[in-house]
């Protein structure tokens, strides 16, 4: 069975000739029932993957990390290096997962990845999880209230590069968050409320202000304050005891992941929208799977079926691969679902690219 393929001047994706997707686009009915009907019976998180990957990537990140600060051969160092970013990296994006798993899913878990990554990597999972949520609410997504997007390909040429090497900053600036402006935050109301509303969230729109917590949130929000607080502060006086390489070594790998990701996030979505609410549909042609396996490296976690995730949200990273299969299968060729697959990372940079060199009406 085929889902309605949308017309041809709004569509986007491979099949579409590089064309923007609109807004409006009419919810493709088929296609949005046959992603909720045939996932069913793979929509539960299982422990037995997620730990484990998670603690092994953990224990692989900090161990290379080690390496790459104590052992004196250089090329065994960078080596140990880049596979600290890799590992690293890996246990960093569980912040995502976190973020959409049910309160009762995974006891201990949301705990375990902070107190063993999000804390120690000063970006504990407050800074992700009730804003990423907004991402995927219906009518925010792509609008000014939305602190997960902006119109990158409709911007100027030279914001790509800005956007991805900016991130190398955030080790710095996440020393400073956690290390200078929470203790001062303490005594300085102005100071802690401005920093809740423009640093506490991983955003990319420069324009989101984040809305007090929640009152349920208020004391698990608190312990991970607090934590990444004593831990930046702990960071910050290594070098009068340790020295300076250990601290800058895990800064540059840090800096490396950050890098990383933010070259991930240039291409999740096409970042076509001006601001308007779009339909579910256009949200998903807004947004990228590249099924290739060799994706799994630098979209890990389930990530390279970003288009598949915001069709079904809640459904665990373990099972994105087996959902594409399923409705792609289900839907067949020519569907409006495989109008958000693409080949890879370089050409979605190249269009994102070349976009944001066209003519503005």
């Amino acid at each position: 069975m085929s889902a309605t393929t949308i017309p041809e001047d709004a569509s986007t994706g491979p099949a579409a000739g590089g064309r923007r997707v609109h807004a409006q686009i009419p919810d493709d009915k088929a296609m949005l029932r046959a992603a909720v009907e045939l996932t069913r019976d793979i929509n539960t998180a299982r422990p037995e993957i997620y730990w484990p990957d998670m603690l092994l990537s953990t224990a692989i990140g900090y161990g290379a990390l080690a390496g790459a600060i104590l052992f004196e051969p250089l090329w065994l160092a960078i080596l140990s290096g880049l596979v600290a970013i890799f590992a690293l990296y890996r246990a960093l994006l569980f912040i995502h997962e976190i973020s959409h798993l049910h309160r009762d899913g995974l006891p201990g878990f949301r705990t375990a990845w902070n107190l063993l990554v999000g804390i120690p990597m000063l970006t504990p999972s407050l800074m992700y999880d009730s804003a990423h949520r907004i991402h995927h609410t219906r009518t925010r997504y792509g609008t000014v209230e939305d602190p997960e997007y902006m119109p990158l390909a409709l911007m100027k040429p030279w914001s790509l590069p800005l956007f991805v090497l900016v991130a190398a900053l955030a080790p710095v600036a996440l020393v400073v968050r956690w290390g200078i402006l929470a203790p001062l935050g303490l005594v300085i109301p102005p100071l802690r409320r401005f920093a809740w509303e423009r640093f506490s969230t991983l955003a990319i729109n420069p324009e989101f202000r984040r809305r007090p917590p929640e009152a349920k949130e208020r004391n698990w929000y608190l312990f991970q304050q607090v934590g990444a607080s004593i831990w930046a502060i702990f960071l910050m006086t290594t070098p009068f005891w340790l020295g300076w390489k250990p601290l800058l070594v895990a800064m540059i790998i840090t800096a490396a992941v950050a890098v990383f990701n933010q070259l991930r996030t240039l291409v999740a979505h096409l970042w076509e929208n001006e601001g308007e609410a779009m339909t579910v549909t256009a949200q998903y042609l807004d947004s990228v799977n590249v099924p290739r396996n060799i994706a799994a490296v630098w979209a890990p976690v389930g990530l390279r079926y970003h288009a598949v995730h915001h069709l079904i949200p809640s459904l665990p990273y373990h099972s994105l691969h087996e959902a594409h299969q399923r409705i792609s299968a289900h839907l067949g060729k020519g569907s409006t679902f495989e109008e958000a697959s693409h080949r890879g990372m370089w050409p979605l940079v190249g269009r994102i690219a070349k976009s944001t060199m066209g003519k503005r009406n």
